[in-house]
């Protein structure tokens, strides 16, 4: 087998060289609505998803390109999940985008670019390719946060963006620069054997533990380190909102795993303690914070916020004990959790592009209102998002914190069983902004009369969003299952 094994990364060249095409054919195309460029995009999106299904279905791990990446079947599964993420948020994105005229060939190129930086972080093996794929994410989305580039709000949202992200990237850097230091090595498994011998100044580890730590905190938006999560939500085009929102939301799950679990194992007492402060943290802050909020974007961003503490909380209690069992139970639960916030995040919002039209942004919650009336049917969708992301029963979110709370209470530590009912209790203060949204949809009179107008495409796509976040709900254990299989094959020595 040749070293280099570029089969490993089929995908991602694919994915790359198809990018470039998109940029090439976009340069001669004059439609309006960019409909070659769009559907190039789609075929992509659709091709490179279908590869990484088939490679998880293989079920191989697979070392390539020198031991730089590995080919596995988490780093697929997230993979299929994170171009499906890319393709619906770019089904939505077209009408929102044509009337505000950033329908543009960079919108497409450099959503593939920033798909391709999370895939090179979900595979990565190495120090180096997991922040060269951090920073290629980041960089295109920065650059798509400023695409309007006449609004004042979104460039200032950029700024904003680029100045907090810039210092994540450097503390996570810094953070592995200490781990080289004293390690002597960038790859993820040698820096596991090396710690494992017990050689390496604790002191110089646990120093990069805490930078790696803060700086995924801050790419996950995890409280303390959120505090560009609302501004940049907000100030964002909701387009963009969406892309940051969703997709790399699966990349920091997998890096976080790829560094702390795989890597830095043997660190497990340091790191798990600052995850379960981040965990209480979130969950307040978020939870509290979102209760007075009016703007949409900016209550889901808070949101996003107090649901990343759910899912931190599930991540620290996977090194509890010395059970394989519960720890692949802890981290399967995590990465589902993972996977339908990314589902529910892009209905929620997509029911806001989806009210918003040329010269009005359906930001505040008082846009929603009267909406039963408007549109029953996207009430009702509404409806489903709001319940799962509060975690309220037959809806994916209400599967995903049960499993996790069961995770939690399966260490039969007190102080973890303390956790999850602190956890719970901060849901119940969480589920009171969710319903207020449903209360202005079911009871308040509309103040916009305007028929809502979108696509087929649009409309089909929230539909089966809908039905996708009750169904996996109702019916969750395909879904855990493939879960299960990513972490068991992760977690295989």
């Amino acid at each position: 087998m040749n070293s280099m094994n570029w089969l490993t990364a089929f995908p991602e060249i694919v994915l790359l060289v198809m990018a470039c095409v998109v940029a090439m054919v976009d340069l001669w195309v004059t439609d309006e609505q960019r409909r070659p460029t769009y559907w190039l995009t789609q075929l992509t999106l659709v091709v490179v998803g279908a590869m990484h299904l088939s490679y998880f279905y293989e079920g191989r791990s697979e070392i390539g390109m020198q031991g730089m990446i590995v080919s596995d079947p988490m780093g697929h599964l997230l993979g299929f999940f994170a171009c499906a993420a890319t393709l619906v948020t770019l089904v939505y994105a077209r009408p929102y985008a044509g009337v505000r005229e950033i329908l543009k060939g960079e919108l497409f190129t450099l959503s593939l670019f920033s798909l391709l930086g999370i895939m090179v972080m979900l595979q990565a093996n190495n120090f180096l390719v997991i922040y060269l794929g951090l920073e290629l994410m980041s960089l295109s989305l920065y650059a798509l946060v400023a695409l309007r580039r006449d609004h004042a709000v979104s460039t200032e949202a950029a700024m904003k963006y680029f100045v907090l992200g810039a210092l994540a990237s450097g503390f996570l850097l810094y953070g592995l620069s200490m781990m080289y230091g004293a390690t002597g090595s960038l790859d993820i498994p040698r820096v596991f054997e090396v710690i494992a011998t017990g050689a390496p100044n604790k002191a110089v580890l646990v120093f990069g533990v805490v930078f790696v730590v803060a700086g995924l905190a801050f790419k996950l938006g995890a409280a303390p380190f959120h505090m560009w999560v609302p501004d940049v939500y907000q100030g964002a085009p909701t387009v963009m909102t969406l892309l940051i929102g969703a997709a790399p939301k699966l990349a920091s799950f997998a890096i976080t795993i790829r560094l702390l679990v795989e890597g830095m194992l043997g660190l497990a007492f340091d790191w798990q303690q600052m995850l379960l402060v981040l965990a209480v943290i979130s969950l307040i802050v978020g939870n509290l914070a979102a209760i007075a909020q009016t703007n949409l974007k900016r209550m889901l961003a808070y949101s996003t916020i107090a649901q990343m503490g759910f899912m931190l909380l599930s991540l620290a209690s996977g090194v509890v004990g010395d059970s394989k069992d519960l720890t692949a139970n802890a981290y399967s639960s995590a990465l589902f959790y993972a996977v339908t916030y990314v589902l529910t995040t892009l209905g929620s919002f997509g029911i806001i592009l989806l009210l918003s039209r040329q010269g009005h942004e359906a930001e505040e919650i008082k846009d929603l209102a009267g909406l039963a009336k408007r549109s029953p049917w996207y009430a009702l969708v509404m409806t489903i998002f709001m319940f799962s992301l509060a975690g309220i029963p037959p809806t994916a979110g209400f599967y995903a914190k049960l499993s996790v709370l069961q995770a939690v209470i399966a260490t039969n530590v007190p102080f973890y069983i303390g956790l999850a009912v602190v956890a719970v209790l901060l849901s119940l203060v969480g589920a009171f902004y969710y319903l207020r949204v449903i209360k202005v949809m079911f009871f308040d009179e509309p103040t916009d009369t305007a028929p809502i107008q979108a696509p087929a495409d649009v409309r089909a796509v929230l539909s089966l969003n809908g039905v996708a976040v009750l169904g996996f709900g109702l019916l969750p254990g395909g879904l855990m299952a493939m879960c299960a299989q990513a972490i068991v094959k992760l977690l295989a020595p």
